[in-house]
C-alpha cells in the first residue's frame, strides 16, 4: 500500500513541505518523533522528523531539504503520487508536561519539529517562547503557524534581514534576564544547540537538545546515529532524538558528523569524475 501525497508546496529555496495520508503512523504519533520513508522501491531509507499531524484526517505533514537523490526525487512528485512506503512513529517523545516558562529555540530547518513541539508545550499549560533564527529571511517559514502555538514569537537572522540580526542565543540571553525560564528545547544545526546548552548550564535552565545525526535503519542496529550523553553511549534513533542538553559530547557528534559529510563529499566527487570520464 502506497502512502498518497495530498498536497505540496515550496516553503523556500530548496525547502518544500508536504502532506501524506498515513492514518496510521498519525494514530500514535507524537511530539519530536519522526518516520523513514522511501520514495520509491528500490531507494534508500531517509528518516524525516514529524511535522504536524492531523488525528481526524490521518494527514501527516513532513518538511525536508532536496539535498540528496531520495529527497530530490521527493521533491519531484506531485499531490497524487505516492510514496512506496513509511515507517513510524520512531523515536521518543519529546518530555511534553507542565514546566512554566518554556523556550524553544529553531535553528533553520530545525523550525519545522519546534511547531508540533511548541504546540504540545502551549497545550499542557506552559508559557511559551519561540524563537526562530535562520542565515537570511529567504530560509525562514512558518511565522503565521507558529504565532499561533506560542506566546511570543521571535524571529533573528544572521545577517538582519527579517527580525532581530544576530543569533537564537541573542534573545535566549535577554528572555533568561528577564525572567525565570524553567525548560529550553533547541533543534537545528549541531553549533547552534551546542552554544544554547552552554548558555543554560551556568543558569541551571535543564536544556533538551533534539539530536538527528546520520540515521540510517531507525532502531539503532547501524550504529549511525551514535553519540555520548553522560559519558554512556546512545542512539538518537531509539534513546532520542531529545537528549540533556547539558550532558552530550557536542564535540564527539559534530566531529563524527564531519567525517560522515567529508565522506559523501569525495563519493560526490567521485561520481562527477566518473560521469565526465564516459
Amino acid at each position: 500500500m502506497g502512502y498518497k501525497i495530498l498536497s505540496k508546496k515550496e516553503l523556500c529555496p530548496n525547502q518544500y513541505e508536504i502532506t501524506v495520508e498515513a492514518p496510521f503512523v498519525v494514530k500514535n504519533a507524537k511530539a519530536g518523533q519522526f518516520i523513514i520513508f522511501r520514495a520509491e522501491e528500490k531507494g534508500e531509507r531517509v528518516p524525516l522528523t514529524i511535522a504536524d499531524i492531523n488525528k481526524e484526517t490521518g494527514a501527516l505533514t513532513l518538511v525536508f531539504m532536496a539535498v540528496g537523490y531520495s529527497t530530490k526525487k521527493l521533491a519531484l512528485l506531485e499531490p497524487g503520487d505516492e510514496l512506496v512506503d513509511i515507517v513510524g512513529p520512531l523515536g521518543q517523545p519529546t518530555h511534553i508536561k507542565k514546566y512554566g516558562t518554556v523556550v524553544c529555540l529553531a535553528g533553520g530547518y530545525g523550525a519545522a519539529p519546534c511547531y508540533l513541539i511548541a504546540k504540545a508545550f502551549k497545550e499542557a499549560g506552559n508559557k511559551v517562547y519561540m524563537i526562530m533564527g535562520a542565515r537570511t529571511k529567504d530560509l525562514i517559514f512558518w511565522q503565521d503557524k507558529m504565532k499561533n502555538v506560542c506566546s511570543e514569537l521571535f524571529i533573528t537572522t544572521d545577517d538582519g534581514t527579517l527580525g532581530e540580526k544576530g543569533f537564537v542565543t541573542g534573545v535566549l540571553e535577554r528572555i533568561i534576564n528577564q525572567e525565570t525560564v524553567d525548560y529550553a528545547i533547541a533543534v537545528g544545526p549541531m553549533p547552534m544547540m551546542k552554544a544554547v546548552a552552554d548558555m543554560t548550564r551556568n543558569r541551571g535552565i535543564y536544556t533538551e537538545a533534539s539530536m538527528n545525526p546520520i540515521m540510517v535503519d531507525g532502531t539503532g542496529m547501524c550504529g549511525a546515529c551514535r553519540l555520548t550523553v553522560g559519558g554512556e553511549v546512545k542512539f538518537a534513533c531509539v534513546d532520542g532524538p531529545d537528549f540533556n542538553a547539558h550532558e552530550i559530547d557536542f564535540d564527539e557528534v559534530i566531529n563524527r558528523t564531519k567525517i560522515y559529510k567529508d565522506q559523501e563529499k569525495k563519493r560526490s566527487e567521485n561520481c562527477n569524475l566518473l560521469k565526465m570520464s564516459k
